[in-house]
């Protein structure tokens, strides 16, 4: 009787040792609070987000109330995705404590609007790295693949052709950043209404630091169908589990 006393005793342990050693899941904060513009697309969105982040190893809750962001709601993620609008209801220590959050050494991910979004916060959009200013199309393009070696963009060829809502963006510069997409302009018609950027630079998706944080941001997302792409899907994934430290 000892001895199989003993024996389960020594099976409890190897088995909570295992656990032990395999790393827990990571958890996301899916924003999709819209202060602004509400995109059909956001319930679409959370479905398949969950779904990436299931296939992927992280899981995703949403919320569509951004005021619920405090230094101590935020402990539990390892990255907060905004698909947001507007100037979304956070006090200033909120945001502080939100800046801090990022600069720790978490992730942040901005998609398509996200970049459409606290303009009155000026550290907000240094953060993320430039505000729309405006899109001047929607179709099919060809973006340029300029960086193959990040998650984000590895499974992709020399170009991307897809048809989606365009961003153009203001406050932007490339010396911060790394641009990893931007829109080959031999693909559209650079005379329609609504471009501004004279040096035809119009990156769509781009990667960061913020302190020790990361930071991903995508143009894309506008359109259902861009959401059930794989391609697409792959890009986020990327991008995400890049933001929260993967190698």
């Amino acid at each position: 009787m000892r001895r199989i006393l003993l024996h389960v005793l020594f099976t409890l342990l190897a088995s909570d040792a295992v656990l032990a050693e395999q790393p827990s899941t990571r958890r996301v904060l899916y924003v999709t609070h819209s202060a602004g513009f509400k995109h059909d697309v956001l319930p679409l969105s959370e479905k398949i987000l969950a779904e990436v982040g299931r296939a992927h190893g992280f899981d995703v809750t949403t919320t569509g109330d951004a005021s619920t962001i405090t230094a101590k709601s935020l402990e539990p993620y390892s990255a907060v995705v905004f698909y947001t609008t507007g100037e979304l209801p956070m006090s200033d220590e909120q945001k502080s404590a939100f800046m801090a959050w990022i600069r720790s050494g978490r992730g942040f991910i901005g998609i398509h609007s996200a970049t459409d979004t606290f303009y009155k916060w000026a550290e907000y959009g240094e953060m993320i790295g430039g505000y729309f200013d405006e899109h001047p199309w929607n179709r099919r393009v060809t973006m340029k693949v300029e960086d193959h070696d990040h998650p984000s963009t590895k499974h992709l060829g020399a170009t991307w052709s897809l048809a989606d809502e365009i961003y153009q963006f203001k406050n932007y510069s490339r010396a911060d950043k790394r641009v990893l997409l931007s829109l080959d302009v031999s693909s559209v018609d650079l005379n329609v209404k609504g471009v501004k950027r004279a040096d035809r630079d119009f990156a769509n998706a781009w990667y960061k630091s913020w302190g020790s944080g990361r930071v991903f941001y995508t143009a894309l997302g506008h359109r259902p169908e861009v959401w059930q792409d794989p391609a697409y899907q792959q890009h986020l994934a990327g991008g995400i589990t890049w933001a929260m430290g993967a190698k």
